[in-house]
């Protein structure tokens, strides 16, 4: 049995630009494919967007653009990371995500790229919870916004789990950030090298595919 597991967090820029590798994995990988959120932006990683994080994240999420393509919209710049009064926290939606993966989870990597977008490119603030509920209701996910709604102890639970296991993973394997993929085979666990994650998707899914 193989096992591939994409550890990311919804507000890292570099996860964004995996977006298209993650969509080649989907198709590729079926359900040999799980998402971790790391919670690596939620909780005490969770900060204020101040003027000199919000220039530093511009400069970064640049590079990202020049390397995967993925655009970064002025809206973003100026919706995003020009207002101070917005938390960068990624809290919100990894619980969104995990409503998604308790309800539909089939589709959360679908989620993750719609919470990605309204970010990075329609310049909303997806750290909101009205912004997340509609985004789900928007692609049908009713159930996982009525979760994300009134979020249970079942919810919670579920989300601290994944954050959890990530983390652990992460430990356990030394990754040093997100993304970071981790193939699962007969009970042995190794990261893979993401070189060519950005730069070349298929060569990378080639990789999972023959390991």
């Amino acid at each position: 049995m193989k096992r591939l597991y994409y550890l990311f967090d919804p507000l890292c820029g570099w996860c964004y630009g995996a977006g298209p590798l993650l969509e080649t994995l989907v198709q590729r990988s079926g359900e040999q494919l799980q998402l971790l959120p790391s919670g690596l932006f939620s909780g005490e990683g969770a900060r204020p967007m101040d003027e000199a994080f919000a220039a530093y994240a511009w400069s970064n999420d640049q590079r990202i653009e020049r390397l995967t393509g993925q655009p970064f919209s002025q809206r973003y710049r100026s919706e995003v990371l020009d207002k101070p009064q917005q938390m960068f926290d990624s809290g919100p939606a990894t619980v969104a995500l995990t409503a998604v993966h308790l309800t539909a989870p089939q589709r959360e990597a679908e989620a993750l790229k719609a919470i990605q977008h309204a970010r990075y490119v329609d310049g909303l603030d997806n750290t909101a919870i009205a912004v997340l509920l509609e985004l789900l209701r928007g692609l049908g996910l009713d159930d996982a916004a009525a979760r994300l709604a009134q979020p249970d102890a079942a919810l919670l639970q579920a989300n601290s789990a994944r954050v959890a296991q990530a983390r652990q993973l992460m430990r356990e394997l030394g990754a040093q950030g997100v993304p970071s993929f981790v193939l699962e085979r007969d009970g042995q666990r190794q990261l893979l090298n993401a070189s060519t994650a950005f730069s070349n998707p298929e060569a990378f899914v080639a990789q999972w595919l023959a390991a």
